[in-house]
């Protein structure tokens, strides 16, 4: 049984996203080809892209994979931010790498976020961040309006350290994917 706090568990993998809620959909270019794929699908199943954009992550596992908790933090000490989540689906196929949490009790918000690479019939490398989301706490409720916008800079955040991770291991002599 799930304990997420929202009843459109798996909604980030279709479209329309749900009603009702705040959507984000932010798509930042990799770069090219399989090794790029492989390279940024790994940062982020393993929660490396978090945690190199400066968010401290604890899991149960070190892949996502359905069922994991997580709790993402941002801040320090009592300031910390805490949000746990539920990795609700995950895909690895071919062309996509990826997966989508859900919010649990104590997160913020309510709702679903997705992280997703793909590569495009171009061959370009594509990393995709898609949720829907509401106020759950009396803070987020307060920010209003900048709640959505802080979303989108993190999510593009996200983007550009991906780009660098997959870079970076691409570059790398070792990388084999």
């Amino acid at each position: 049984m799930s304990d997420v706090n929202y009843r459109e568990e798996g909604g980030t993998r279709r479209t329309p996203l749900p009603p009702g809620y705040s959507h984000l959909h932010v798509a930042v270019p990799i770069g090219r080809g399989r090794d790029v794929l492989v390279a940024a699908g790994t940062a982020v199943t393993t929660f490396r892209m978090h945690r190199s954009a400066g968010t401290i992550v604890q899991a149960d596992a070190t892949r996502a994979a359905p069922g994991v908790a997580v709790e993402v933090g941002l801040g320090i000490g009592p300031l910390r931010l805490r949000a746990p989540c539920r990795v609700v689906w995950t895909v690895a196929d071919e062309d996509r790498i990826g997966f989508g949490y859900g919010t649990r009790e104590g997160h913020p918000e309510c709702g679903e976020e997705a992280f997703l690479v793909e590569r495009r019939a171009d061959d370009s490398v594509w990393f995709t961040v898609t949720a829907f989301s509401r106020p759950a706490a009396w803070y987020t409720r307060l920010a209003g309006p900048l709640v959505p916008v802080l979303q989108r800079c993190y999510a593009r955040h996200l983007g550009r350290t991906l780009r660098r991770l997959a870079r970076k291991a691409v570059a790398a002599p070792s990388f084999t994917p």
